[in-house]
């Protein structure tokens, strides 16, 4: 095992994939937001096509790569450090997967009560960021995992519509005005970071 361990020992890296993360989380918030909270485009065969794809691939696909990488880096070649990164590690692998499950959800015209305890398990993963990030000190990114319990108490009473229709309607609405939110400020987290790294700014993130 030490053998292993020097071989693949690699410098510690200050580049940790977070901005791909946030990318992948916000497109998918904002496709999906836009849709819930306006209505547009009206629900269809089609538009569940087309939003199922966009789901696997950019939240699913590209959150999925970044916590992969990260937990990578911090447990198999030490190329990151930071202990705040498990917690990162630990939500853009499992939002990752969780959205290859929604959207393949959303491909097949699945039932959204079986979503339920998802939205409770999610919830509980996103109050865990709260604790760790703001406990850590990093405000910006523990608002997004604010906006993400917001999310999922929303998404809680908005996967009830089958049997609450009148309920349920309302709910995804305000599931679309969170998911809007949080998208915005995800894609605001990638602008930062992503300037931060590369062009030296201060911005916060």
């Amino acid at each position: 095992m030490s053998l292993l361990t020097e071989t693949v020992s690699l410098p510690v890296s200050s580049f940790p994939p977070l901005a791909l993360g946030f990318m992948g989380l916000g497109t998918g918030y904002l496709i999906y937001g836009t849709q819930e909270l306006f209505g547009y485009p009206t629900r269809s065969s089609s538009v569940d096509l087309a939003s199922g794809v966009w789901g696997v691939w950019m939240p699913g696909f590209l959150q999925f790569l970044a916590g992969t990488y990260l937990f990578a880096g911090l447990t198999l070649f030490g190329t990151f450090k930071a202990r705040p990164l498990y917690m990162a590690a630990l939500a853009f692998t499992a939002f990752g997967v969780h959205w290859f499950a929604l959207g393949w959800n959303r491909l097949k015209g699945g039932d959204s009560r079986v979503s339920l305890g998802m939205t409770v398990a999610f919830c509980l993963i996103s109050v865990l960021g709260v604790i760790v990030f703001f406990g850590s000190h990093d405000d910006p990114v523990g608002g997004v995992f604010i906006g993400l319990v917001c999310v999922y108490v929303a998404e809680f009473v908005a996967s009830l519509r089958p049997d609450f229709t009148k309920v349920g309607v309302a709910a995804e609405r305000v599931l679309g005005f969170f998911r809007l939110g949080t998208g915005f400020w995800l894609i605001y987290l990638m602008f930062a970071v992503t300037l931060n790294f590369v062009l030296r700014y201060n911005l916060p993130a």
